[in-house]
Order: structure tokens, then sequence, then C-alpha cells
């Protein structure tokens, strides 16, 4: 298929979209766009742990959401408008997944350079290589090859409801050792997520487009309004009344729960 036919369809689809909302139109969309996706999802692949096949499925439902929102009176391209979305869902999933501490990249080139190193040496000596002799390898001192690891073994999460002891059936979770204010404190931010997009989705449809693209897109205020088809004086104006409104919405939210 053609560009020019490629886009004449997706035209033809936006425009029967809007008219019927069927979801079966709306499948088509996507199908049809998809190559936005993959064109993402590869871009980010080479910067992150995911697989490939991953970050297409996560880059799809921002490519549906696209589809759901997008306005061709805005006068900007659909393919545009659905890259910041599909964009900005692979981003999320990988800042939710990204570890809390940061490996230093040479670190990073040496940690993989030493799991090759590592599975070459197990064959050729048919047994587990030393730290010393990884080291060696990389030419890099034991010790650093060993605080290597260690940041790799460390740099991740532990749940909370990650098992002290797997002893017993009934070990303690790591949650339970805890003190009691540092677990509320957890608590009380998963409950201010869930109630900032309950506040969000009373906004109206607008604000909370431009909020989304500013705030969670990490779009300038300027491309907004280019994407959006407005002024960026509008958009400015949009988004100190929708902060306003989102702030009277979660005191009020807290004050309803207390």
């Amino acid at each position: 298929m053609s560009l020019d036919t490629s886009l004449d369809s997706t035209a033809a689809l936006i425009k029967a979209f809007q008219e019927n909302g069927c979801p079966k139109t709306r499948n088509s969309l996507v199908q049809l766009n998809m190559g936005l996706v993959r064109k993402e999802a590869h871009r980010w692949v080479h910067y992150s742990q995911e697989t490939f096949e991953d970050l297409v499925q996560v880059g799809t439902l921002g490519l549906i959401r696209a589809v759901e929102r997008f306005d061709p009176n805005h006068g900007s391209a659909f393919s545009t408008f659905a890259m910041v979305y599909i964009r900005g869902e692979i981003q999320h999933y990988l800042r939710d997944k990204s570890a809390h501490i940061r490996v230093p990249r040479r670190w990073q080139t040496l940690y993989r350079q030493g799991s090759r190193l590592t599975s070459e040496l197990r064959q050729y000596l048919d047994r587990q290589p030393t730290n010393q002799e990884i080291a060696t390898g990389l030419q890099i001192g034991v010790e650093e090859w060993e605080q290597i690891k260690f940041a790799y073994v460390n740099c991740l999460p532990l749940s909370l409801d990650a098992p002290v002891s797997e002893a017993t059936e009934d070990s303690t979770s790591l949650g339970e050792t805890l003190p009691d204010q540092h677990y509320r404190s957890f608590q009380l931010a998963q409950e201010d997520r869930i109630r900032l997009q309950q506040c969000l989705q009373k906004l109206e449809a607008r604000t909370c487009e431009i909020l989304e693209f500013v705030f969670l897109h990490d779009l300038s205020q300027k491309e907004t309004a280019e994407l959006l088809g407005i002024s960026a004086v509008t958009v400015s104006r949009q988004v100190k009344k929708g902060l306003e409104h989102l702030r009277r919405l979660m005191v009020h939210e807290h004050e309803a729960g207390n």
C-alpha cells in the first residue's frame, strides 16, 4: 500500500469512526497505523530491557487512545497526534518499570559484556567462572566487577509482599516488618494516585487533554497548542484553570475521605 493510499484510508476511516463510533472501524484504524507503533517500539527497545513485542503491545494502547480522541478539526495530522500517545504510553511504562537506583552507563556496558563472557567461560571451563576470571577477561579489577554485580542485584525495588524468609509457608512479608508510619505513607501515596486519576476524569475533556499533554506526555505548551490547533495563550489559561480546579477537587476528595 502506498503512502498516499494509506493516508486516504486513514482519513476515510477516521471520518467513519467520528460518525458511527463502531469498534470495528476503530480496530481497522489501529491495524492500518500499527507501523507507527512498531517504529516507536523499535526506537525504545535499544534503551530498555523490555522486548520489542512488549513495547508494541504497550504502544498499541496509546494508538487506541489516539484513535478515540483524535479530532480532525484541530488541523494536525493523525500520525503526529497518535505518536504523542504512543510515545507517552511507552515512556510511562518504562518509567514505572525503571530501576530506582541508576546504574552508570559504563557499568551497564561492562555488565552486558560480563554476562556474555560468563556464558563463554562456562562452556569453555565446564564450570562457573570465578569473579577474578571474569574481571581479568574484562580488563578491570575484581573489586569493580563485584560492585557492578552488586549494583544490578540491588537496582530493582523489592515488593512489600515479598517474604522475609521462605523457610516456612507462613513467613512474614517485608511490608509487615516496616514501621507503621512508613507503610501508612506508602498507602497514602497509592490512594493519592487513585484520587488524582478520578479527579482528572471530572475535568472538562479539553482541559483534561491539555493537562495530559503538558504534564503526562512532557510536551511544551507551544507544542500542545500546535497539536490541538489552538493558541499557546489558550493552553496557558487552560493549564492554570485546570490545575486550580484539580486542586479544589483533590482537597474536596481528601476532606470527604476523612
